[in-house]
């Protein structure tokens, strides 16, 4: 029977319960425990596919296709596991089951309530993956604050499953904010105190408390909190600011975060954890021995989660090479002509990010035009590449008004169009080519040097495809098709000849680089960028 721990939040959003949850998933796994994490986010979107990354971040993607919460990804780059659709469930995905389910008469004419049946469905997502023997804990996070409407009902199934599965088989763990009053110059604990109220009020009472900090908490504080929020001492933990998000694993080790989880949920505890690996990724971290500077061309760049995939692989890379990967965020609606030498000009290399629409694609074009044409190394990732193959067919090829179909549908030369699969769908939501898809390199290409394999496999978001007509033309002018999918005869990869790194790929790398396993890719354009700025 799989152990439970259930990560709730309190005060504010945004104060890292996923770093937490991945974090002691990590000291867990250390000790040789076999651990998954799994996010119930309560907002009704059925998945987060259709949020603009600037209400929810980046949107992250499985292998098997399920577009989930950023959250995800840190699981993956922490643990190096895989997740799949059963690691992220939304309120709309709750919802949608029991509403399907009272269609086809599963109720037998029952009036359908939040409690039974929205509360039960919960329960049922929340003990599947530990119903199939493979873990032995399973972390589930719960997304919002302790407070919010629409989080009731997760609370509720947490405090029915905390009394089903028994005092040792189930925990709950509630991250909280303590501030501090700068006026005063002290840190204030009533915030907290008011949380575990509030959650406790609904029935669940943690049993252990991460606070959030700034600052140092002292032994009055820790006591202070042990006593009104009725923890034991031991399990009120520190959580203090941390240079980076990496380092949160040992910082909960040191407030012997696995040991008390353990106690809790009667498991052995002897011994330390065994992560030695990733404090030498850490130290590597903290100590570059050179340092580049990347831009990040994208039109969410004011966001930092709208490309935390990408700004994570960097970190991945650059310890490989003890390098600091500097990311310079550059919006793309604020290139043109004339400022390319003022914001690209000292870059040691340009990445064009993904994304949709046609907001900002003329200074994306423009980027790859200048990379291109100065040597600077290249990297364009899903709409990046299609940009990459619309600015070599206008300057190249000297088609002028080459464009993409999601661009321009009135181009009289769509380099970039609809993939026939996609040309029957109206609705939005989950219907891109999502998900793992297998591509077979050209074994004189970059991209062969770098995978050192014949076929990759690696995670897919969108809808529009390098067009096949054009592809001849394309590869006599020097940009060659290097990775394609033979299933559908599907441009993955290109590579500009001639050049020290020019590389576009249809597929999103980023979703797939962990710390144990920093992606090929990313390695590559680092190691070129470092070998441009040593030149």
């Amino acid at each position: 029977m799989s152990k439970h721990i259930f990560v709730t939040g309190g005060v504010s959003s945004s104060l890292g319960k996923g770093i937490f949850a991945a974090s002691i998933a990590k000291l867990l796994q250390g000790r040789g425990y076999k651990v998954t994490i799994q996010k119930f986010d309560p907002y009704i979107n059925v998945d987060p596919g259709t949020l603009n990354p600037y209400e929810h971040g980046e949107c992250f993607v499985t292998d098997d296709g399920a577009e989930t919460d950023l959250d995800l990804g840190h699981y993956e780059r922490f643990l190096n596991i895989r997740t799949s659709q059963a690691n992220n469930v939304t309120t709309g995905r709750i919802y949608q089951t029991v509403i399907n389910k009272e269609r086809e008469g599963a109720y037998l004419g029952k009036t359908v309530q939040v409690i039974p049946h929205i509360t039960d469905e919960i329960k049922r997502r929340m003990l599947l993956l530990g119903e199939s023997g493979e873990y032995d804990i399973v972390i589930t996070e719960l997304g919002g604050t302790v407070g919010d409407i629409e989080s009731l009902p997760y609370i509720e199934a947490v405090r029915q499953l905390k009394w089903e599965l028994g005092k040792d088989n189930a925990l709950v763990c509630h991250l909280t904010l303590i501030p501090f009053l700068s006026a005063a110059g002290e840190l204030k604990t009533k915030p907290t105190q008011h949380s575990v109220k509030e959650l406790s009020r609904n029935g669940v009472q943690p049993d252990i408390l991460i606070c959030r900090t700034e600052h140092k908490l002292d032994d009055d504080i820790r006591s202070k909190l042990a006593r009104f929020c009725n923890v034991d001492l031991e399990c009120v933990l520190e959580a203090i600011d941390a240079p980076s998000i990496y380092h949160v694993p040992m910082l909960m080790e040191a407030e012997n975060a696995d040991v008390t989880i353990l106690k809790k949920l009667a498991l052995p505890y002897e011994g330390k954890s065994n992560f030695d690996n990733w404090k030498a990724f850490v130290h590597k971290l903290n100590n570059p021995v050179k340092k580049i500077e990347i831009g990040l061309i994208g039109k969410y760049v004011e966001l930092q989660d709208a490309y935390i995939s990408i700004n994570e692989a960097f970190k991945h890379a650059g310890v490989v090479f003890s390098c600091k990967v500097e990311i310079i965020p550059i919006h793309s609606e604020s290139l043109n002509t004339t400022n390319l030498d003022e914001k690209l000009g000292k870059l040691n290399g340009i990445v064009v990010a993904p994304g949709f629409g046609d907001r900002g694609i003329e200074g994306k074009i423009e980027a790859i035009r200048y990379a291109r044409l100065n040597k600077i190394p290249f990297f364009g990732i899903c709409l990046g590449m299609q940009c990459a193959v619309i600015e070599f067919a206008r300057n190249v090829l000297s088609l002028k008004d080459a464009h993409s179909l999601e661009m321009d549908p009135s181009t009289t030369n769509p380099v970039i169009h609809l993939m026939a699969s996609q040309k029957e769908v109206s609705k939005k939501g989950g219907t891109m080519r999502l998900g793992q898809y297998s591509c077979d390199l050209a074994k004189d290409s970059l991209a062969y040097k770098l995978y050192q394999a014949d076929q990759i496999k690696d995670r897919h978001r969108h809808r529009y495809e390098f067009n096949n007509d054009y592809l001849e033309s394309f590869e006599n002018a020097g940009m060659l098709a290097t990775g394609k999918n033979v299933e559908n005869n599907l441009v993955e990869i290109i590579e500009v000849k001639d050049h020290p790194f020019f590389i576009g790929v249809q597929f999103h790398p980023e979703y797939s680089s962990t710390v144990a396993k920093p992606h090929p890719l990313f390695k590559g354009f680092v190691e070129a960028a470092i070998a441009m700025k040593e030149q």
